[in-house]
């Protein structure tokens, strides 16, 4: 049997047995990021030395840009102006003050750690590991226990985060000398890669929301092909910003957008009363696909990074997922009247996962001085965060909606006096606090 077959297997297997007990497992503290990245370490290099990291290197490439580009349209296209304008302070404050405070705690705190690196390689190192992952710590944010506004304001950080983040990346990344990145330069980078892309993106997606509502108001088009439309939109907003030398996925990600709000203008003309199944099929397949690239990620990038571990690399991980995260969101919620519990709460689950991965890996991918260091950190503050992170969901999840409880009935119940987090939520398709948030399983 060939290795390509063998590898397949492997892949296959594991995505089979966490399936039949998917449901099991979904109540316990071993998460499918656990699971699949675990699966990865022990199929790869360092232990079966069932997946060739050189020659699969185009497949592996391939795979995981797939996934990123799905999982930032679909979440793109989830949210709605709502999701800000009611409730959407904690979001709000999440984003557009502890990303950049997280970004620059990163970049700060890797200068002493990692002194190997150049200026703009550290910057790479806090945006990398800025943007947060829903997935790997999804205990937290879909408990029932667990206030509305915090489920919903961290699920919307982490559908927004990793999209933000792209423009920092390439930014910096067009700093390093010797990447293709910096072939352009930096003004080149924000033109084709910044405007180009964004202009492109939001062609794609307005124009394919509307043929995709009006195409529907005439009852030509059946619910499975209306989900596989999904598809070719999110690939084509991706493509028209490749072949034009842009970002993918800077176009993917706000063809998202724009293809939700053209889809949805006018819900009444072309969509039915109810739930949108419109990206369920993208949604899931998005979700196959990044659990796939997690057990990769543990073959690829894992385990070659735990065989060059240094205590500066563990140390600056450790640092990334507490003080790189827990100050900067505890800075961007002061003076909001959340209490303590809760900016603890956010603070500690800020999950790294798929867009750090493939981030660093397109920079590793450039092979110059000091990405290998750049990539064995990203890797291994992941593996930390998948670990920690995804093992504390359902016990932290359960001990602070039980502090929530007990200080709601304090407070009068839901409303009463002195307690912002029984503040309301937008009641749409996306984020709703009846429905819970979307969460890639």
């Amino acid at each position: 049997m060939s290795d390509g077959a063998w590898a397949g297997l492997a892949v296959a297997g594991v995505t089979a047995v966490y399936a039949l007990g998917s449901r099991r497992l979904s109540i316990t503290p071993v998460t499918s990021a656990i699971v699949f990245t675990g699966s990865g370490l022990l199929i790869g290099p360092a232990v079966l030395d069932v997946i060739d990291v050189e020659h699969y290197a185009a497949p592996v490439t391939a795979l995981m840009e797939a996934a990123l580009t799905l999982v930032l349209f679909t979440d793109a296209m989830a949210v709605r102006w709502s999701d800000l304008a009611v409730g959407g302070f904690l979001p709000g404050r999440l984003l557009g003050i502890g990303l950049p405070l997280c970004i620059g705690a990163g970049w700060l705190l890797a200068w002493p750690l990692l002194p190997g690196l150049t200026v703009w390689e550290l910057a790479l190192v806090g945006a990398i590991l800025a943007p947060t992952d829903a997935a790997v710590g999804k205990s937290a944010m879909s408990d029932p226990g667990v206030p509305p506004l915090v489920r919903h304001g961290l699920n919307v950080e982490s559908g927004l985060n990793d999209g933000l983040i792209l423009p920092f990346f390439i930014v910096f990344a067009a700093g390093v000398p010797g990447t293709s990145y910096a072939e352009e330069g930096v003004a080149g980078a924000f033109w084709r890669s910044l405007l180009l892309s964004t202009a492109l993106g939001l062609l794609a997606g307005d124009l394919g929301g509307r043929l995709l509502r009006a195409a529907r108001a005439r009852d030509w088009v059946a619910r499975d092909w209306g989900q596989v439309y999904v598809l070719g939109v999110a690939v084509a907003a991706y493509e028209l910003a490749v072949v034009t030398d842009g970002s993918g996925f800077i176009a993917a990600w706000v063809a998202g957008f724009a293809f939700g709000r053209a889809l949805h203008r006018h819900r009444a003309g072309g969509l039915p009363r109810g739930p949108d199944h419109t990206p369920e099929f993208a949604e899931n397949l998005g979700s196959l696909l990044a659990s796939i690239s997690l057990l990769v990620f543990g073959a690829v990038l894992l385990g070659p990074a735990l065989e060059h571990l240094t205590w500066e690399i563990v140390l600056y991980a450790v640092l990334s997922l507490t003080v790189v995260r827990m100050l900067p969101v505890a800075v961007a919620l002061a003076g909001s009247g959340l209490r303590m519990p809760t900016v603890a709460y956010i603070g500690w689950f800020g999950p790294r996962g798929l867009a750090s991965i493939v981030l660093a890996l397109l920079i590793v991918e450039e092979q110059v001085p000091g990405t290998r260091t750049l990539g064995r950190v990203v890797a291994v503050t992941v593996a930390l965060s998948i670990l920690l992170q995804g093992v504390s969901a359902v016990a932290f999840a359960k001990r602070y909606g039980r502090w929530y409880a007990l200080a709601s009935a304090a407070g009068g119940g839901h409303g009463g006096p002195g307690l912002r987090e029984d503040a309301a939520v937008p009641s749409g398709p996306a984020g709703s606090a009846a429905e819970g948030p979307r969460i890639r399983p």
